[in-house]
């Protein structure tokens, strides 16, 4: 049984083995959406991320769920050595992604008056970057004390967890719904899935695609998840824009605050955890060539296909069934 909807600017869907268990999996699924959106959202003004940047400079507690956030963003950066940087806020920004994607959507030629970002925040700006880029100051300038949630957030640095914190989201939600009713869950948020409990017959049958909102109805491919675990699908085909002339999208490379060179169209991993999975997704956008190789050495099962059609995959990758 199976159940889709909003959330975070996508879209959630929730698929569990048991039907007269999925009202009660709905309602945990939207808490902890609710729950991870107050704490990290930057495009809410009462979000504790945005709380967060008002006390920049000062030592501030966090609540649980941003103190869990942001050590999952660190971690994941730190894992990366920057690939994926929790600090690339004004990169974001200063490529139009400045409010809710719907909006940025909508207005797909944003005028570049309309975004300009300070000095001040981009003064870690580099001679190889484009003009007006913004390369993210660096995650290792967060103070961060995970045991007593003490954060102490430069000035100058702007937080965007996008990359980590709908995959907490969906790593959260499978396993509190598996744990309290008791069947099999899956989660995607987006192309973040993971998948908790007992498995249906065959396994976990995953539809992969360009756009995850089209891929049930037509998909590129099929694999399955036969047990406990994630697969993430991160992409540049789908949350793209008009910004200063030219065609970008959500996917920012640290070093430099721009979108990466165009190797991927998508990359999809499969690990433990849709973190991890997610993480090193984003990190094989950001790497573009190289990414086989740094997927491989980290013994990462994925599926990499290239602007222009070509797919690689990496040892480990679930056998597929190619769609008719």
């Amino acid at each position: 049984m199976t159940t889709a909807f909003p959330a975070l600017g996508t879209t959630a869907e929730l698929v569990v083995t048991d039907p007269a268990r999925l009202e009660a999996a709905v309602a945990v699924l939207r808490e902890e959406l609710a729950a991870i959106d107050m704490a990290c959202s930057r495009f809410r003004t009462d979000s504790e991320i945005s709380l967060l940047h008002e006390a920049a400079g000062r030592q501030v507690r966090v609540g649980p769920l941003l103190a869990e956030a942001l050590g999952v963003a660190l971690r994941a950066a730190r894992l990366t050595e920057g690939l994926v940087d929790p600090t690339v806020g004004a990169a974001v920004r200063a490529l139009g992604y400045d409010r809710d994607f719907a909006s940025v959507a909508a207005d797909r030629n944003t005028a570049v008056s309309q975004l300009v970002v300070s000095e001040k925040q981009c003064s870690n700006a580099v001679s190889h970057s484009r003009p007006g880029a913004c390369p993210a100051p660096g995650w290792h300038r967060i103070l961060f004390d995970p045991a007593r949630r003490l954060v102490v957030l430069p000035r100058d640095v702007h937080l965007d967890l996008g990359a980590t914190a709908k995959a907490l989201a969906a790593d959260r939600a499978a396993r509190r719904i598996h744990a309290t009713v008791g069947c099999g869950a899956l989660v995607n948020l987006g192309g973040d899935l993971r998948a908790a409990g007992p498995l249906p017959p065959g396994g976990w049958q995953i539809a992969l695609g360009d756009d995850h909102a089209e891929a049930v109805s037509r998909p590129d491919a099929t694999v399955a998840l036969h047990r406990d675990g994630a697969l993430a699908t991160s992409g540049t085909t789908r949350r793209r824009w008009r910004h200063g002339g030219r065609t970008v999208h959500h996917i920012v490379d640290p070093r430099t605050g721009d979108v990466p060179e165009a190797r991927w169209r998508t990359v999809t991993v499969a690990a433990k955890s849709t973190v991890d999975a997610n993480t090193a997704s984003t990190a094989a956008i950001v790497l573009g060539a190289g990414a086989p190789g740094w997927l491989e050495r980290r013994r990462l099962p994925a599926r990499l296909v290239g602007v222009d059609g070509d797919v690689v995959t990496t040892p480990g990758w679930p056998g597929e069934r190619e769609a008719a």
